[in-house]
């Protein structure tokens, strides 16, 4: 693949950390309010928070449900320690399968229960950021957005959102600067939505490649240009432009008419 992705700096590191510290100054709040899952992504925004406006002012908050990996607990209570940040752990099994006695018909697929486990988490972080007058900090990158790879209302939800602009690879370029341990960013990237369920999986597509590709797509460059950069068929440089236009109304606000 000849796709040059930017490299990630330590200007870019302290960059997100400026704008974090003064988004939270901006906006009167005393602190943030960051799900912690065990994935890089919520990892490094929360070591980034911790650096911009003290440890002591990030929240971290572990969301499991039924399917939730034994192992995450640990890994979320471990990182939260090793930065100094408040750890909370609200178990959202039963608000999930309240809504889904109400809402499922049993025909359901996975999906669509992993969507109300998404938003019921939003529900959680957003009661509390309330109580304590904090922000709500989102955690998902530009390559997730561009795919619409996220839970409307639900994950996609934040008053701010510092790795917007960055790819999954640089997320990783990225949380090697500031310190997020190995194991978090070799970790297989899941929304833990349901049992053994993926981010490569599930969009069929690995990040390198995903990320080279809308790198381009990006840059203007053509289908068959992607494909020369890439390496990749020219059928699944087009899926994956068709992926990001479908999913454009996910990433706007909602549509409002023109004429008012």
């Amino acid at each position: 693949m000849t796709v040059k992705i930017p490299q990630i700096t330590n200007e870019d590191a302290e960059g997100l950390i400026g704008f974090i510290k003064s988004t939270v100054e901006s906006a009167g709040c005393k602190g943030v309010v960051v799900g912690l899952s065990g994935g890089v992504d919520s990892a490094t925004v929360t070591k980034l928070c911790a650096d911009a406006i003290g440890a002591e002012n990030v929240l971290n908050v572990f969301m499991p449900s039924r399917v939730t990996p034994v192992e995450d607990y640990k890994t979320t209570s471990e990182l939260s320690t090793l930065w100094g940040t408040e750890y909370k752990v609200v178990d959202v099994q039963p608000a999930v399968d309240a809504l889904a006695a109400v809402l499922l018909s049993g025909r359901e697929t996975p999906l669509e229960r992993g969507n109300i486990s998404a938003r019921c988490r939003m529900i959680v972080l957003y009661n509390l950021a309330k109580k304590r007058n904090y922000l709500v900090v989102g955690t998902s990158n530009q390559s997730e957005l561009m795919m619409g790879y996220f839970t409307k209302f639900g994950d996609g939800a934040c008053d701010m959102t510092p790795m917007a602009n960055l790819y999954k690879t640089e997320v990783r370029q990225l949380a090697r600067i500031i310190g997020v341990p190995e194991p978090i960013i070799a970790k297989p990237p899941s929304a833990g939505l349901w049992e053994g369920q993926t981010d490569e999986s599930e969009m069929g597509i690995r990040y390198e490649d995903l990320d080279g590709i809308l790198y381009d797509l990006e840059q203007d460059r053509s289908d068959s240009q992607i494909a020369v950069d890439t390496g990749l068929p020219i059928e699944e440089i087009d899926r994956i432009r068709r992926q990001v236009k479908s999913m454009e109304h996910k990433r706007l606000p909602a549509i409002r008419p023109r004429d008012f």
